[in-house]
């Protein structure tokens, strides 16, 4: 089972979702059997920014003085899910999702669904440094995407 926090420090995110925390965990809810986690209490965070506080953060952490469109910050390389695990926290910036300001409100849903799943495959310890790892992302994501696409809308 996931636990997810939601917290925002956006306003902005609030006029695309009426109500954050229902959307990401129903994101969560619709995510194929084995990333579920069944008899195991998996939890993380996530707070919904701007590009402001989160180039901050990628300046602290990362040493890019950029904003970027998400951060993940897993809590362990090595992924052992004991009873009760939690993963880390995620950031994704609005302001970079929000583009261009002229899509329209399921575009921007879908785009906040996959970088969701790939914040989420961060914190599970995916990466994308190396070309063959890239592609193993990406295999996992549409994977994901594909059937959390089907369960909601």
């Amino acid at each position: 089972m996931i636990k997810i926090s939601v917290f925002s420090e956006e306003k902005a995110w609030s006029k695309k979702f009426k109500n954050t925390d229902i959307f990401f965990k129903e994101i969560c809810k619709a995510f194929p059997k084995k990333y579920k986690f069944p008899n195991k209490k998996v939890a993380f965070s996530l707070l919904l920014s701007n590009n402001k506080n989160i180039k901050k953060l990628n300046k602290n952490f990362r040493n890019k003085n950029k904003s970027t469109d998400i951060l993940s910050f897993p809590l362990n390389k090595k992924k052992k899910f004991s009873k009760n695990t939690y993963l880390g926290d995620i950031i994704i910036s609005y302001n970079y999702l929000n583009k261009p300001k002229s899509q329209d409100l399921e575009s921007f849903k879908q785009k906040t669904i996959k970088i969701f799943i790939h914040g989420f495959l961060h914190l599970l310890g995916f990466n994308h440094i190396k070309n063959k790892d890239y592609f193993k992302m990406l295999r996992e994501e549409n994977f994901i995407y594909k059937h959390v696409k089907s369960k909601i809308n």
